[in-house]
């Protein structure tokens, strides 16, 4: 459990010792598949890290609508407003597989910080990367087609493997869809686009035959993705005439 735990990028510069004496006076705690870990405007009361399973951070917009913001797995932490300081949750969290988390209580790692500054830069500079990581999500989905998108997703399961490469999909496709920012039939279009590219999809299985076929679609400039693929469809035009 510390071992997993100290993977953390919040942990990623404290000494073992040290984790340990923190995570000694956390919670180990274990969810359903859609068990709510806590909502959106409660009170910020921990720190959560996955040990197992996969849990997503959501927002509910005024119309009632869910807007998924988060995705985290093993060695990933949530819950980041426990730690810099009094406030409250600005997202919900869900476990959307049987999770295995644990709950370090705000008031313990509020004391720690106080007496230890590498546990506090470290706390600050996992909250940094967390926040890199959601900006370059919302560039993707800004600059990239739905079909790139997807790619991306497929790619970070390969755990930077070459070649050919067989992925489980992680969790429904529904939630894929969400986090990706598409509706599911578009997710569905998607999916069959990418056979062009190597990938077809079995269930809950992606097999990818080019791990690097695949990347270089995913790096693509879509506007001249988008002007090559009609300079084609005009000179297919004109030689038939």
């Amino acid at each position: 459990m510390f071992e997993i735990a100290g993977r953390a990028a919040i942990f990623s510069r404290v000494p073992a010792d040290d984790i340990e004496k923190l995570l000694q006076r956390s919670s180990l705690r274990s969810f359903d598949r859609g068990a709510s870990i806590y909502l959106q405007g409660e009170r910020a009361h921990s720190l959560y890290v996955v040990l197992e399973g996969w849990v997503k951070t959501y927002r509910i917009t005024p119309c009632g609508n869910e807007a998924v913001i988060g995705i985290f797995t093993t060695c990933n932490s949530f819950g980041d407003e426990a730690a810099l300081g009094d406030g409250n949750f600005i997202s919900g969290a869900e476990a959307v597989s049987t999770a295995l988390i644990l709950q370090i209580d705000a008031h313990v790692l509020a004391q720690q910080l106080a007496d230890d500054m590498v546990l506090c830069r470290s706390v600050l500079s996992g909250a940094m990367e967390s926040n890199r990581c959601l900006v370059h999500h919302v560039e993707q989905l800004k600059s990239h087609t739905a079909g790139q998108r997807i790619a991306d997703f497929l790619l970070s399961l390969c755990d930077g493997k070459a070649g050919s490469c067989t992925v489980i999909l992680p969790y429904d496709k529904v939630l894929i869809a969400a986090w990706l920012g598409m509706k599911p039939e578009s997710l569905s279009r998607a999916f069959r686009r990418l056979k062009d590219y190597g990938v077809t999809i079995q269930k809950d299985h992606a097999i990818i035959a080019s791990v690097e076929h695949l990347a270089q679609y995913a790096d693509e400039d879509p506007a001249e993705s988008w002007s090559a693929k009609h300079e084609r469809k005009a000179e297919r035009c004109s030689s038939s005439h």
